[in-house]
């Protein structure tokens, strides 16, 4: 996860939902492990510039460059 949003989720968010469930322990609390992103492009099978179209896309939603895995065959 990044820094910015672990630092956002520590200092903002735990305090908040400690807040208003009343958790009485910390370890009560919600925690975050990891955020995964997925997106299924079915028209790239016909246009290959919907492939890169998407990974724009999920490039500025995440802030990195997404792993491109095609189908197999059935």
């Amino acid at each position: 996860m990044p820094a910015r949003l672990r630092q956002q989720y520590v200092e903002t968010i735990r305090p908040a939902l400690q807040q208003q469930f009343n958790y009485q322990n910390v370890h009560e609390i919600p925690k975050l492990d990891k955020i995964v992103l997925n997106m299924g492009v079915g028209e790239a099978v016909a246009d290959s510039k919907k492939i890169d179209a998407a990974v724009g896309d999920m490039t500025l939603i995440a802030g990195q460059k997404p792993v491109v895995t095609r189908a197999r065959n059935s």
